[in-house]
Formats: C-alpha cells, sequence, structure tokens
C-alpha cells in the first residue's frame, strides 16, 4: 500500500479486479467487507486467498470479514477453504445472503478497513476501480454494504458446511 496518498486505478478486465481483491485482501487489519454476485471465479477457493485471509483473522481477535452475496451456493458448494475459515473463524467471520428484494443491486465492491475499496461498475462489466487511501468512497461502500447486510440472512454457517 502506498504511504497514504489517494490513488484510483482504473481495473480493465477479470484479472485486474481478481488482483486488486487480493491486494486489498491483503492490506485489512481489522474489517473486509466484500459484496458480490455469488463469488464464482475470483480466486476465493485458491490457497494464496485463503492464507491470506486466515492470517487477518488470526492477527487480531477484532479482526471480521463479512461476505455477502444473491448466491452463497457457489462460495459454499465450491470453496472448501472458505469454509474451512468460516468453521475455524465462526466468531469472526460470517457469511450472508440477499433477500429477492436486493437482487436489483448489480455492482459488486469490497472494502478494507474505511480505507480502501475495489469496485465493478456492475457483476457483467469487467471494468472498476481500486481505491487506496479514499476513506470518502471506502465509508460510502461500507454504507451500502451495511444497509444490504442488515437485510441479508445468513447463508451459510460454519456447521454446515455443504461439502
Amino acid at each position: 500500500m502506498s504511504n497514504g496518498e489517494l490513488r484510483h486505478t482504473a481495473l480493465n478486465g477479470t484479472g485486474e479486479y481478481v488482483a486488486a481483491l487480493d491486494t486489498l485482501c491483503a492490506s485489512a487489519r481489522h474489517t473486509l467487507l466484500l459484496f458480490e454476485k455469488d463469488f464464482d471465479n475470483l480466486g476465493f477457493n485458491s490457497v494464496a486467498r485463503y492464507d491470506v485471509l486466515r492470517h487477518f483473522l488470526l492477527d487480531s481477535p477484532n479482526a471480521r470479514l463479512h461476505l455477502l452475496a444473491h448466491d452463497v451456493r457457489p462460495l459454499v458448494s465450491f470453496c472448501p477453504r472458505m469454509m474451512m475459515l468460516l468453521r475455524q473463524f465462526g466468531h469472526a467471520m460470517h457469511i450472508h445472503q440477499t433477500p429477492l428484494n436486493l437482487r436489483h443491486v448489480s455492482a459488486p465492491f469490497a472494502v478494507a478497513d474505511e480505507q480502501h475499496s475495489v469496485r465493478r461498475y456492475h457483476f457483467d462489466d469487467v471494468r472498476g476501480i481500486w481505491a487506496q487511501n479514499d476513506p470518502e468512497s471506502a465509508l460510502l461502500l461500507k454504507s451500502r454494504f451495511e444497509e444490504m447486510w442488515e437485510n441479508s440472512r445468513p447463508g451459510a454457517s460454519p456447521d454446515a458446511l455443504g461439502l
């Protein structure tokens, strides 16, 4: 992460978006909020992502990892590493599913520590923005996430792994 300098980087493909998510996850120290359609094909079952998220959750007893999706089935069924994290860190990690009335929300995003964010313009659009050291953008997305989270329901539990 740069030395506190505000920086926006255009993302022009899925690979760039996944790389930005990797960097965002690695930069998080206390809070990581992720909203996606279904978390499919975004590296959430990779060993590297698992290691980064595991270290994030181990580094602080106050760390929180919240994943929100319109459809949690791909995450639960095809990302056993994420389910291992949920089993180990069920006190700090939660996976929720949006209700039907929020399925119109179509722009995925992630926020780390109210400072950094990654977002795409639409689920079907590979373009997006990686905002570093931009608390204004991060707080706006965090607020949007919290509103959706409040209206969502748990989508996976540490006990029912779906494997």
